[in-house]
């Protein structure tokens, strides 16, 4: 998990990099595809995401180095051909593994988080799942282990894998020629993403497009058909951390109250969106009928809203920067406990940004918590070894955490309607 986290240290602000370009880019031409509460969102579920795996928290059903151990049917180098067969095995894992996330009810919850934007950029890219508390991709990796591919070169390929899936989150590209019998491309990932009937569930490849040729889930964009994102029962929340478990909540409250005790159990292999009959129409869920003209989610929000909240979203990643370059001095106690920090701050600000009241409480309790850790330890998980001014720093961080609460809460009333773009 270490060696993740110093990867990380190197992959955010790259990441970040580009989100600004585009931002930019998007501003000069007069095409803006971000939104301020948007993008804020996008960028704090990844933040959650990164936070969450770098702690390895989940149970692992099977890990790729026990296949290996136990299924390996002979032992080979690491040679151009074997670093070429691990990159098409998982790949083509990663193909069947976005499919079943899609296909089947419980999958479904842990990959809305990455559906959930009604935009379509950069930063929606880093809406990256907290759910996925069950690890069983490995499984989708036995042929490596059976062809004997050394760990190793399987631990170097899958987060270069993951973090190529990166760039082509953008409305900025076009079709790419003959590219596009090839690689996933910007066109056929706006497919993907696209809430349009004739899209739903398409090109559900990662890198390469040929799996979706092979299988019959691939979708060219059309001109005819312009993409519109989201998720058909609309998220209508800022907040990451409960997208992460909508879909989960609501299988639980229709398997309590289904009384067909074979829809109890079965509820959770069906078909993405499947109900038992006797509670679809009792408890009815709102579903996006036509996708061309549905309310998209916005919150009123003021510039200063806006700007306290990107302050927060970047306060947060100096925070979650400097636990990776501090990893092992933290320990993993100290870990679990920046962790929870993480997770509690980025829901209490998109909480705000959700204009929840509840979300002053859980502001100030935050900041009496931070400091009364400063207080107790004098230091701020060891910053004052790098600048002794971390701690007060940090301290101050918290009085304005509660001081913000308080304002957005109680001051400055949810007053403006409409949301703009940066």
């Amino acid at each position: 998990m270490e060696t993740y986290a110093t990867a990380l240290l190197f992959a955010i602000p790259f990441f970040i990099i580009l989100l600004v370009v585009e931002i930019l880019y998007g501003h000069f031409v007069k095409n803006q595809q971000h939104k301020v509460l948007d993008t804020v969102s996008s960028i704090s579920s990844g933040l959650t995401n990164i936070v969450k795996d770098s702690l390895g928290l989940g149970v692992i059903i099977v890990s790729y180095p026990f296949l290996l151990e136990n299924m390996a049917l002979t032992s080979v180098k690491a040679t151009w051909l074997v670093w070429g067969i691990a990159f098409l095995t998982i790949d083509f894992a990663g193909y069947w593994n976005h499919r079943l996330s899609h296909r089947i009810n419980f999958f479904w919850n842990q990959h809305v988080i990455h559906h959930s934007s009604e935009e379509f950029n950069l930063a929606c890219a880093l809406r990256q799942s907290i759910s996925n508390l069950l690890g069983y991709f490995p499984l989708f990796l036995i042929p490596a282990a059976l062809f004997g591919v050394p760990t190793e070169v399987i631990a170097i390929i899958a987060p270069i894998h993951l973090f190529a899936q990166f760039w082509y989150h953008t409305q900025h590209i076009g079709k790419m020629g003959w590219l596009e019998y090839v690689i996933i491309t910007p066109s056929q990932h706006r497919v993907h993403h696209a809430i349009n009937p004739e899209y739903i569930d398409k090109n559900l490849g990662q890198i390469l497009c040929i799996w979706d040729r092979l299988f019959g889930t691939f979708q060219e964009e059309l001109k005819e058909v312009p993409p519109q994102y989201g998720v058909l029962k609309p998220v209508h929340t800022w907040n990451p951390i409960l997208i992460n478990f909508q879909h989960l909540w609501r299988l639980i409250l229709d398997a309590c109250r289904t009384r067909s005790i074979w829809d109890k159990f079965r509820i959770w292999f069906m078909p993405t969106g499947w109900r038992p009959a006797d509670v679809k129409d009792t408890y009815p869920y709102e579903v996006i009928e036509d996708v061309y003209s549905f309310n998209r989610f916005q919150t009123s929000a003021s510039s200063f809203l806006k700007g306290y909240s990107i302050f927060q979203m970047v306060f947060t990643l100096g925070l979650i920067l400097f636990m990776f370059y501090n990893y092992s001095a933290i320990g993993f106690g100290g870990l679990l406990l920046f962790g929870g920090f993480v997770f509690l701050g980025i829901f209490g600000y998109t909480s705000l940004m959700d204009r929840k009241t509840y979300a002053f409480y859980i502001e100030v309790f935050r900041a009496l918590l931070g400091m009364i850790f400063i207080g107790a330890t004098g230091d701020w998980f060891g910053i004052d070894a790098y600048w002794g001014y971390g701690s007060i720093l940090i301290g101050l961080y918290f009085v304005i955490t509660a001081v913000g609460g308080f304002y957005f809460t109680f001051i400055e009333r949810p007053d403006i309607h409409q949301e703009i773009a940066f």
